[in-house]
């Protein structure tokens, strides 16, 4: 296939998917001939296409041809990115476009049907990059808390040695402010930052505030999706917070929306930006029960309880969206200045804060349903990475912080993981395999993990060492959020819960 057949093809694949339409043709056509430093356009017959290609392997081609006709500055994974998103750009329609389509299906058809729309746009123009998201590996792991969610990350690629040594000779740019800034939209991006010209956003306003809905180009769930300010300031748990996460689900019904907690080791990625997440997903938290339920003075409208987690949880349920926020704000507040030495809870060390929340709001039914996850971020000579934290046991499976996904029971596991469970499989088949486990630095970090499997389940066979491993993967996993829980799933721990409910809270009347 020649570049003008390829061009002609994409072209074909924006009319099948409704990105452009046939009055877009010619100009389509003359932004990727400018993109590409074509002169001139070369008729192909498209009924000659056979079956279309897949939108990667059309990019493919095309970007094979810029490597080889000197169209790339380095023919790699980052440079690859820049241009294939610019050639998209031009299938998608300006900003202003998309908003008022997208609030047009809102009033008509509801709210499900426009974040629908707003989804498939941002797949088929290649925004979400469904291909690389598709090598992700996916499971469930059956568990004293229910069926939780693993995953591998395959889909982000890690940037290559090109780039890296390219960014070095970089004069510093801090445009946009970070990756979830508003101006990123049609942003051409650079080899420290990603091109986003098929990227859009939609506003949203919560409680006066000018927020903006996105999707995330690596999604770990279903719709995936970040809510973020419209200003560059600092993660806040805040009630002002709470009410913008009720204000959200009451817009957007059918999703989930949470926050990640705004200290380090217990928050996210990017603290820099207020932000949240949310998607049209039911976690594995979520079908959780609650396993005491407790009524607050003042609130008795409000159902709340403490939730058969491993982490510590007190889900907050009622119709009127005002009294859950102020609970829950409560709730916090009591929360943010206890301690009980007793558990090894401190809510600061000279001055510096540890308590804050990862709070998690849905709608059941006519009631809004707020999770209010307690955490701390204090650290020690025996945990340097946090208490609170995964323990040292565990970093062979997962050693970063526990975020809201995680929180919410679905673990996002490192890609090194895909090729380090299958030498585990191969080498506990072998007779020698603690030998083989030990000496490669690649299972080596497994091998005490991998030898009590052996004596858990002697029968081990090619047919079911895949999904043992499995299992014992979901099985760390648990131990992994119990490590994060604040008031641990022993006696002692849940009559540590107890007792800062009832003591720093409200008076309460245990249904």
């Amino acid at each position: 296939m020649n570049i003008y057949e390829a061009l002609e093809q994409l072209i074909q694949y924006g009319l099948e998917k409704k990105l452009i339409e046939t009055w877009d043709v010619d100009y389509v056509r003359n932004d990727l001939l400018a993109t590409l430093d074509l002169d001139e356009w070369q008729q192909t017959d498209s009924t000659n296409f056979g079956a279309c290609l897949s939108l990667p392997d059309i990019l493919g081609t095309i970007l094979d041809w810029a490597a080889e006709n000197g169209r790339l500055e380095h023919d790699s994974v980052t440079y690859r990115d820049l241009l294939d998103t610019e050639i998209m750009g031009a299938f998608v329609a300006r900003p202003s476009t998309v908003i008022h389509h997208f609030y047009s299906i809102y009033k008509s058809e509801g709210p499900e049907a426009a974040t629908n729309y707003f989804y498939k746009l941002s797949k088929d123009s290649h925004y979400i990059r469904t291909d690389r998201v598709a090598k992700n590996e996916h499971w469930y792991s059956s568990t004293p808390y229910g069926d939780l969610e693993i995953t591998i990350n395959l889909s982000k690629p890690e940037k290559d040695p090109v780039a890296i040594a390219a960014e070095k000779n970089n004069v510093t740019i801090s445009y946009p402010d970070c990756l979830l800034c508003k101006e990123n939209v049609g942003y051409a991006g650079r080899v420290d930052h990603p091109a986003r010209q098929n990227h859009r956003i939609i506003p949203v306003d919560l409680n006066g505030n000018q927020w903006f809905l996105q999707f995330s180009p690596y999604v770990y769930y279903n719709e995936h999706a970040i809510v973020f300010s419209g200003e560059h300031e600092p993660m806040k748990i805040s009630k002002a917070g709470f009410e913008r996460l009720l204000a959200f689900v009451e817009q957007f019904p059918h999703y989930f929306v949470g926050s990640n907690a705004d200290l380090p080791i217990v928050g996210g990625s990017i603290l820099s930006h207020d932000h949240f997440q949310g998607g049209n997903h039911v976690f594995p938290m979520a079908k959780a029960e609650i396993e005491e339920s407790f009524v607050f003075e003042g609130y008795e409208e409000v159902e709340a309880g403490i939730v058969n987690w491993p982490m510590s949880v007190i889900r907050l349920r009622g119709k009127d969206r005002g009294q859950v926020a102020d609970l829950a704000a409560l709730v916090t507040n009591s929360w943010k200045y206890y301690s009980d030495p007793e558990v090894g809870i401190h809510a600061s060390s000279a001055a510096v804060p540890h308590n804050t929340v990862t709070p998690i709001v849905r709608r059941s039914g006519e009631n809004f349903e707020f999770d209010l996850v307690l955490r701390n971020n204090r650290t020690n000579e025996e945990h340097p990475l946090g208490i609170f934290h995964p323990h040292d046991e565990v970093h062979h499976i997962k050693k970063e912080n526990i975020g809201l996904i995680e929180v919410m029971g679905l673990a996002v596991l490192p890609g090194r993981l895909k090729e380090e469970l299958q030498l585990v499989a191969d080498y506990l088949l072998q007779p020698d395999y603690q030998e083989r486990l030990i000496a490669d630095d690649r299972t080596s970090k497994h091998a005490a993990w991998a030898t009590g499997i052996i004596d858990s389940y002697p029968q081990l066979n090619e047919e079911n060492i895949h999904g043992i491993l499995r299992d014992e993967v979901g099985r760390i996993f648990s131990i992994v959020l119990e490590h994060a829980g604040v008031f641990k799933r022993t006696e002692e721990g849940q009559m540590a819960f107890r007792r800062f409910i009832k003591s720093a809270i409200l008076p309460i009347t245990k249904i």
